[in-house]
């Protein structure tokens, strides 16, 4: 499994743990110190769309803007930290955010 996040993000860090304390192996990925492709942004947006970007976190509202009426895609490639976090997959399903519905998905 792989969690995409960035190592500041709350939600991502008590998922980590939570895994962790569950036995459950899984590789962290931050999007901000290991940027993902063209490709690998397009597998996610297909999946959650805008949803994807988190618009109400203080990164997007700091945007120009020009970039805050840009597509999903180019926000997240300019600025990978807008990414609603967790993203959490197995390759086959993928789950956003980190509340009692994704943990009952993984756990």
């Amino acid at each position: 499994m792989i969690l995409f996040g960035i190592s500041t993000c709350p939600d991502c860090n008590r998922a980590r743990k939570v895994f962790a304390e569950a036995g459950i192996d899984i590789t962290f990925r931050d999007v901000r110190s290991d940027p993902m492709s063209e490709d690998e942004w397009a597998v996610l947006l297909a999946e959650f769309g805008d949803n994807l970007v988190d618009r109400k976190s203080q990164t997007f509202r700091n945007l120009n803007a020009w970039m805050r009426e840009s597509e999903a895609d180019a926000q997240l490639a300019d600025t990978p930290a807008l990414m609603a976090r967790p993203v959490i997959t197995d390759g086959t399903r993928y789950t956003l955010g980190w509340n009692e519905d994704v943990k009952a998905v993984w756990l």
